[in-house]
């Protein structure tokens, strides 16, 4: 990967423990976060958490972004572990096109049809900068916190040893969403 600029590491106690944080900002322009404790295991617990403003910053009930985010700072605040926060808003289709999504969502589109309305694939990520990130920690095993077995795909230079789910109940607002990840993204929910 080209040059990618690397802050210095910085505190951030948290409601779920206190954790460290570095920023990577890549080619592109986008900065990319380790969340991560002092003490890294050999093979420590890291979830890649794809950026979702609506879930992580205003607790949308639409998705499960949000939950899953706290799930994840409040299992490794407590077990050690590193949280990569991914900014691929939208699956990588960005903020303006999600709202657009959500507007075709609410007459009567799905998730993956509504990308698809707007010329986009159900999910436009990419990972690279998500291994970077691992090898600059020197982490070449772990324990990955996800239901979504592309995540396990992207990363095939690193050997995952397990995979440990997320267990977040649906609500009223997100179980089509969450159906739509199971039934035709293949996520394990």
């Amino acid at each position: 990967m080209k040059s990618i600029e690397i802050s210095q590491i910085a505190t951030l106690p948290t409601k779920h423990g206190m954790f460290n944080i570095q920023a990577f900002k890549d080619v592109e322009g986008k900065e990319h976060l380790a969340i991560f404790t002092d003490d890294l295991s050999d093979t420590p617990i890291v979830r890649v958490h794809s950026e979702c403003l609506t879930g992580d910053a205003l607790a949308s009930a639409k998705c499960d972004c949000g939950e899953q985010l706290h799930f994840a700072l409040e299992t490794i605040g407590k077990e050690g572990g590193l949280v990569i926060y991914h900014r691929q808003e939208g699956r990588n289709i960005g903020l303006l096109n999600k709202v657009n999504a959500y507007a075709l969502q609410d007459k009567g589109f799905d998730t993956v049809e509504a990308n698809h309305q707007l010329g986009f694939k159900a999910d436009e990520r990419t990972y690279e900068v998500v291994e970077f990130i691992l090898k600059y920690f020197g982490i070449d095993k772990l324990k990955l916190l996800t239901n979504n077995p592309r995540k396990i795909e992207s990363l095939g230079n690193i050997e995952i040893v397990e995979r440990l789910p997320i267990k977040i109940e649906s609500n009223p607002h997100n179980e089509g969403y969450l159906k739509v990840k199971k039934d035709q993204m293949g996520h394990l929910l």
